[in-house]
């Protein structure tokens, strides 16, 4: 039960950061991938700002023996760069410079204007059913 609280409260807050930032909203994603135009470079300082508390959990993580709320930590087997995160990566840059959206602000956008971000989410939702059930891991 913890868990899904803890987990629960996590989206909240991440959902709310979002929202507050703006980065729910495409234009804002668009602005920022358009280096020569009317660039916007709020999305940069979310990112930088989003650094620090990650830093502090690397570092929380490394002295504990295990999570408050699970049995262990759940990290990448592995660091290596292959053509599948390669690609991935690739096709995650392309729809998000498309849509202005990733799965986080898309979800959160569901809230926010529903209309605009169904089509993304529904989008995204048919790509994830696609790997599932084509791609083997």
């Amino acid at each position: 039960m913890m868990r899904i609280i803890i987990a629960l409260l996590s989206g909240a807050l991440f959902g709310a950061g979002l929202a507050i930032s703006g980065m729910a909203d495409p234009m804002r994603v668009r602005a920022f991938l358009d280096l020569f135009g009317a660039w916007d470079p709020t999305l940069a300082f979310v990112m930088g700002g989003a650094m620090i508390p990650m830093a502090l959990a690397w570092i929380v993580q490394r002295r504990v023996s295990r999570p408050f709320a699970d049995l262990a930590f759940a990290l990448p087997d592995t660091r290596a760069i292959d053509g599948k995160l390669a690609l991935g990566a690739i096709l995650f840059g392309i729809g998000w410079g498309i849509g202005g959206l990733c799965p986080g602000p898309a979800i959160a956008s569901l809230a926010l204007s529903p209309a605009a971000a169904a089509p993304f989410v529904l989008a995204m939702l048919g790509g994830m059913a696609i790997h599932h059930f084509t791609i083997k891991s």
